[in-house]
């Protein structure tokens, strides 16, 4: 079991990012934000209670289906799962504060790109826009609330990409092999390495914005 947890966890972040994106389609930002409570406070960026705990329900499921029936209470707590959910959040929003003093931004073409290429909204390998319509409304979401929320998604893969971009890949070394071994060993190093910069690159900088966590509120 610690063994499987160590494996999934080196790549912990990736995954989580992977988690925190797909909220898109969880009504993550849909509540009234004037009357919410706030967990925490990035600047002037707010994260409601309602928003913590639809992005932890979603978390949890996620975990739950990577570790199937081992997944209880006991490794949710080794995991420290509701830490990490409230953690991915706060990072969320400093990327796209990040991104906005940066001046990085989603092109309206970028965005239909996006959206008419996603398979989820295509019949017989073509956009079709009843489809998407129609999951949009089966999900309780606007097109102008989905299409922000894309742009958002969209944003946050750009900030990845340009601190991936960073990486000096030609300081990947692994012991010597051959075939597939070495080009997934390298792969796996390649990524960590990227990880560690997108990490380091948040805490940069979180150092300098105004943070406030209200830790009570985790239960």
């Amino acid at each position: 079991m610690l063994k499987a947890m160590r494996k999934h966890a080196k790549f912990f972040y990736v995954l989580f990012f992977i988690v925190i994106l797909s909220f898109i389609f969880w009504g993550v930002g849909t509540v009234d934000k004037s009357t919410s409570v706030t967990i925490a406070e990035i600047d002037k960026e707010k994260i409601s209670v309602e928003d913590y705990w639809k992005a932890y329900d979603r978390a949890r499921e996620f975990y739950r289906q990577l570790f199937k029936e081992k997944f209880d209470e006991t490794l949710e707590k080794q995991l420290n799962l509701k830490q990490k959910v409230l953690d991915s959040l706060i990072d969320e929003r400093v990327l796209l504060l990040a991104a906005k003093k940066e001046g990085i931004k989603v092109t309206d073409e970028e965005l239909q790109d996006s959206v008419v290429n996603d398979p989820a909204f295509m019949r017989d390998g073509k956009f079709n826009n009843e489809i998407y319509l129609r999951t949009l409304q089966l999900n309780r979401l606007t097109p102008e609330y989905f299409e922000s929320m894309k742009r958002r998604e969209l944003t946050l893969t750009k900030m990845r990409r340009l601190v991936g971009e960073a990486v000096d890949l030609t300081d990947v070394d692994v012991p010597p092999a051959s075939g597939p071994d070495q080009d997934a060993a390298r792969q796996a190093q390649a990524m960590e390495m990227k990880d560690k910069a997108m990490r380091s690159y948040i805490e940069g900088m979180k150092k300098q914005m105004k943070i406030v966590v209200n830790q009570q509120l985790l239960g």
